[in-house]
């Protein structure tokens, strides 16, 4: 246990100066744009479709309802002292700004960490919408006064109801933390299913490797979102690549969108190894790969919309 506590020391220390390094190289660092740009405007009401806005972000039209999770749509994602954030820089611009998004009718909150929780990306989307998020994690942003919100714990579920129908939520624990600052780690941290018109959709959120087949308790998965970026050396909280497809395996998910990764520098890994070690993972299953780069579209096959 001491050898434990003193190499994760050690890491800090070494992520710490690395941390001050980068901030100061990204002053001067162009954000490159996203390669593809999403047309929400555009998806239909009758299936289900998907993009990847950057990093955790994802935009779904699901069946009529709209749903945004781990909102994060501003160059830089950390502690907010105006007119700066003091944190990580984009590498890739985000697929879509705040002013681009349609109608909101949900928004999927896995946990606090800066790079999932965003303040001043949640002040954007509208009021209006309902806001699932983790255990103790919603006075964050009371501030902001959302229309309904609604924390869920480990293997509870939610009946949400939107101006184009219902969905059911239901919250998973797998291996990661949900504090937001270094004091507050009685934060809860969540992935999540959600179910309509008989499809059903995930995102884990952040994660390390732990079994998953509790996520498939409700059946098989038909798109799930994982996490494959920010292993090294944080292997204890974020998976690796092929441990994500093994996990999404173990939760029979059909179509896999790999995510966390390409946009900030959070690990010692290349940013184009991830994505590079998920495809040759799925090089057996290609057709299993919903997408691979900021900004493009899945439509799931099939998505036709049932009573």
């Amino acid at each position: 246990m001491m050898r434990f506590t003193l190499r994760s020391d050690f890491l800090c220390l070494v992520s710490r100066f690395r941390f001050l390094t980068m901030m100061v190289q990204d002053s001067q660092r162009a954000i490159l744009p996203a390669p593809h740009r999403p047309r929400p405007l555009d998806w239909h009401d009758d299936s289900v479709t998907a993009s990847w806005l950057g990093h955790a972000t994802v935009l779904i039209n699901f069946l009529g309802v709209n749903i945004l999770i781990d909102p994060v749509l501003f160059d830089r994602c950390g502690i907010r002292v105006p007119p700066l954030t003091v944190g990580p820089k984009r590498y890739i611009d985000s697929a879509l700004k705040p002013h681009d998004l349609p109608r909101i009718d949900l928004v999927l909150l896995t946990h606090a960490h800066f790079d999932h929780l965003d303040l001043r990306t949640l002040r954007k989307v509208s009021r209006d919408a309902v806001v699932v998020t983790a255990r103790q994690t919603a006075d964050i942003f009371r501030g902001i006064r959302f229309r309904k919100v609604v924390e869920l714990d480990w293997s509870q579920s939610c009946e949400i109801e939107t101006v184009h129908g219902g969905i059911t939520v239901s919250a998973f624990q797998l291996r990661h933390w949900g504090a937001r600052m270094q004091y507050d780690n009685y934060r809860g941290y969540n992935s999540y299913l959600f179910e309509r018109g008989g499809k059903r959709l995930g995102h884990t959120g952040d994660t390390a490797r732990t079994p998953a087949h509790h996520l498939a308790s409700r059946g098989p998965i038909d798109l799930l979102c994982v996490p494959i970026g920010a292993y090294q050396p944080w292997i204890h909280a974020h998976c690796t690549p092929e441990e994500a497809v093994a996990m999404a395996d173990e939760a029979q998910a059909r179509y896999l969108m790999p995510i966390h990764h390409q946009t900030f520098k959070l690990s010692w890994e290349p940013m184009e190894e991830p994505i590079q070690r998920f495809t040759r993972a799925l090089q057996n299953a290609p057709d299993r790969i919903a997408l691979t780069e900021i900004g493009q579209t899945f439509v799931l096959p099939g998505s036709v919309k049932t009573a």
